[in-house]
């Protein structure tokens, strides 16, 4: 039988350690696996629709793009598990505490630092969230923008933590980032202690999502999804690379946590609805 085959975006050395020690677990149950690395998710989207892969591990724009490219194209995709920390994230939009900021409508006219173009949670999301809430370009809002990672959507936090940094060193009032990685700023001194507050918060939304392709047979799909729920986090053998993969167990995936960033990316126009990129000056 041929190996299942996924691909996986080479964000960080450790995705290597991540799907080798996997594919090991998974050949141990008799499950035919091996895995391919990309560059950049754009292609991976392309590759899982096109059927030369028979999954993917995405993230939540990756996942979305997946699905345009697939309606367009008359194919079959699905999601399949994601992660337990997947499920519930938030945004914030944060300030110094010592600003005189006390409303989202008082960055009228002022300079809010973000992430990559193609981070979900650093800039898609949470400028929609402020733009729903009053705050645009139209009315003054101007974007610092960091270029770390494009391509990469948002899986390199470093365009996240120049934001961060833009904020400490004056150039912005405000910056965007994910929660856990405004609680991880704080702790890695990125950002000093009580340096700076939350002043607005995202709805909660999902993240990354394992996604079948067309070429992935329903009957082995399925099998793939039932072992990936039976990993325990007692199992020594896969302890160590669930925590390198930031999850305790695998979930069900589900698509009800999509809705911010889909909006998003309809009001920007950055992927089309057939998923052709549309983002003004984005080159992966």
């Amino acid at each position: 039988m041929n190996p299942l085959v996924l691909g996986a975006v080479a964000y960080d050395p450790k995705v290597v350690t991540i799907w080798s020690g996997f594919r090991t677990w998974l050949r141990q149950q008799r499950l035919p696996f091996d895995f391919v690395l990309y560059a950049h998710y754009e292609r991976q989207t392309e590759d899982l629709v096109r059927g030369r892969i028979d999954v993917a591990w995405q993230s939540p724009l990756a996942w979305l793009r997946t699905r345009r490219l697939a309606r367009a194209a008359g194919a079959d995709v699905r999601p399949l598990v994601m992660r337990d920390t997947d499920q519930d994230l938030t945004s914030v939009v944060v300030v110094r505490t010592d600003a005189p900021l006390a409303a989202v409508a008082d960055l009228k006219g002022r300079t809010v630092a973000v992430g990559a173009p193609d981070s979900p949670q650093a800039t898609l999301i949470p400028l929609h969230h402020l733009r729903e809430l009053g705050i645009d370009t139209d009315t003054g809002l101007r974007v610092e923008r960091h270029d770390s990672g494009v391509g990469l959507h948002g899986d390199h936090i470093g365009g996240e933590r120049d934001a961060a940094r833009a904020l400490l060193a004056g150039r912005a009032a405000a910056a965007c980032m994910i929660d856990a990685n405004h609680l991880a700023f704080s702790q890695d001194g990125t950002l000093p202690p009580d340096s700076t507050r939350v002043l607005t918060r995202t709805a909660p939304y999902d993240h990354c999502v394992l996604a079948a392709g067309p070429a992935l047979a329903a009957e082995r799909a399925d099998h793939l999804t039932a072992l990936l729920l039976s990993m325990s986090y007692a199992d020594p053998q896969v302890r160590h690379l669930l925590d390198l993969e930031g999850l305790t167990r695998w979930v069900p995936a589900r698509q009800s946590g999509f809705a911010q960033l889909e909006a998003a990316i309809d009001v920007t126009g950055f992927y089309d609805p057939d998923g052709r990129i549309t983002a003004t000056g984005y080159q992966p």
